[in-house]
């Protein structure tokens, strides 16, 4: 029996078998989780196309988290698959490649700041509000984000947007826990996806990790960031939230 045995759990953002999300389907899946998934616009082939390699396969959602026709029908969307869910995962994020990462941060325009903060960040919020009706007391949500305490080169304003996700967690933890849903945050470090190498002059945190991280890091295997998020997602962390758990090796515990 694992840890998710008779829970549903909707994870948002699959998009490639690399990616967090989908081990944490993967994983979730095993431990005896009923999983949904989600994405959009293009990326929701992939979606439909990486899925295939998940069994059983789940169901694929159209959501995009910024639209508001999309979250009033979200919580249809899933009454169509479970009656009830259990769990929340956040894997969303967009930063404009051209203007708003790569060094750019002191140029880029308010728009692409706004699209950052809102895909990134407010979504979290908009899309937990869209499912709550469906989420019983024990509940949790759980978003991913790369540690925000500190500026790192090329990240610019993804760092701010994943500093205001995490601000927002903790806001959701405040005022769901009177409802006993739960609200934390897995901080991962550095990994070979489709969202990191979209991010100009992102191979300068690969050697960071390898020089830094007490435990050492493997790039290539989200497997210890995926099982966190099921951790957290289980019965196993009742009187846990509004925190920000990190899986990065110990980088964040160290310096120079």
């Amino acid at each position: 029996m694992g840890i998710l045995e008779g829970k549903n759990i909707l994870v948002a953002g699959v998009t490639h078998h690399t990616s967090i999300a989908y081990e944490v389907a993967r994983i979730a899946q095993e431990e005896g989780a009923t999983v949904l998934v989600s994405n959009f616009g293009r990326a929701l082939r992939l979606t439909h196309r990486v899925v295939q390699k998940l069994d059983p396969v789940p169901p694929v959602l159209e959501l995009d988290v910024t639209n508001t026709e999309h979250l009033a029908g979200l919580a249809d969307q899933v009454r169509q698959h479970v009656d009830q869910l259990h769990g929340v995962v956040h894997s969303v994020a967009f930063a404009n490649p051209e203007t708003a990462l790569g060094g750019k941060f002191l140029t880029t325009p308010f728009e692409d700041v706004a699209t950052a903060l809102n895909v990134s960040a407010y979504s979290l919020t908009s899309m937990t509000m869209a499912v709550k009706e469906l989420m019983p007391p024990g509940s949790a949500v759980v978003g991913l984000t790369f540690d925000a305490t500190v500026s790192w080169p090329s990240y610019d304003w993804m760092g701010v947007a994943k500093s205001a996700l995490e601000s927002t967690s903790r806001y959701l933890a405040r005022y769901l826990g009177p409802e006993g849903i739960r609200s934390n945050i897995v901080s991962a470090g550095p990994l070979s996806t489709i969202a990191k190498n979209a991010i100009p002059g992102a191979e300068a945190f690969d050697g960071i990790w390898e020089g830094r991280a007490p435990l050492g890091w493997d790039q290539q295997d989200a497997g210890p960031s995926a099982k966190a998020v099921v951790a957290l997602l289980s019965d196993w962390f009742p009187a846990t939230t509004g925190e920000v758990v990190h899986v990065d090796g110990g980088l964040h515990s160290t310096g120079a």
